[in-house]
């Protein structure tokens, strides 16, 4: 597919995108109060899925989920590849009910944030390390004792496709505070859906999704965010070849 047709959908793809976080947006503002956490959950991954229909109809760009089986029932910590914003409205849906950590700017974004706002995210000021810390290890072990799973992104921030980020040790940590498995997630979501860029690129975004990694308090948060990673870029070496 040439470039200029190529640009042509991925505005076409914006414009829709723009007009479903808007809707969904004002409903869940105005319906919020009155929507019983699942239900907020429902109403606003419901977006994500219709989302990724328009990223589907106008860009070309499909999705397949492997190991959608190892996921428990119970809650868990899941440890994600971090490479667009499409795995951030995805992963919502696909382990609903789940909080996400993320950086606090995004609840000030119109529309987007006051949503996400509903979702009991756990919003970080990265600034402060010492305090995003801190936050994620109280407000995780709340989410999970409430029964939700917690989505981290052991990178940081967005990593462009085929490249390895500093994996930090939060999501290991809580996992052992916690008591609960680790879900390691690897995709190319960044070569169809590069950060920063407008154009996307027709394809399979894969998602790969592992074997539960079981922790105990004695488990050193190092050597398992070593292990997660071994894991996820092991994973990512197999999907560049795809």
């Amino acid at each position: 597919m040439n470039k200029p047709i190529m640009l042509l959908r991925s505005m076409l793809f914006y414009l829709l995108y723009m007009l479903i976080v808007f809707v969904f947006g004002l409903i869940s503002t105005i319906s919020g109060p009155f929507l019983g956490y699942l239900n907020r959950h429902r109403l606003l991954t419901t977006a994500g899925m219709l989302i990724n229909r328009a990223l589907s109809l106008t860009c070309g760009i499909n999705v397949q989920v492997d190991g959608l089986e190892n996921v428990p029932h119970t809650p868990c910590v899941i440890l994600s590849k971090h490479q667009s914003t499409w795995e951030v409205f995805f992963l919502q849906r696909l382990f609903m009910p789940v909080s996400t950590i993320l950086k606090q700017e995004l609840l000030k974004i119109p529309f987007f944030g006051w949503g996400i706002r509903l979702m009991h995210p756990i919003a970080i000021d990265r600034s402060n390390p010492r305090q995003a810390m801190k936050q994620v290890m109280q407000q995780g072990t709340q989410r999970i004792s409430e029964g939700n799973r917690v989505v981290i992104y052991p990178e940081g921030s967005r990593i462009p496709f085929g490249k390895i980020g500093k994996y930090g040790r939060s999501g290991a940590a809580l996992a052992i505070a916690a008591g609960v498995p680790i879900i390691p997630v690897a995709h190319n979501a960044g070569y169809c859906w590069p950060a920063r860029q407008l154009m996307k690129r027709p394809g399979t975004i894969h998602v790969i999704i592992g074997k539960p990694i079981l922790v105990t308090p004695e488990s050193n948060s190092q050597a398992v965010t070593e292990q997660v990673k071994d894991w996820i870029e092991t994973q990512q070496l197999r999907l560049a070849d795809q």
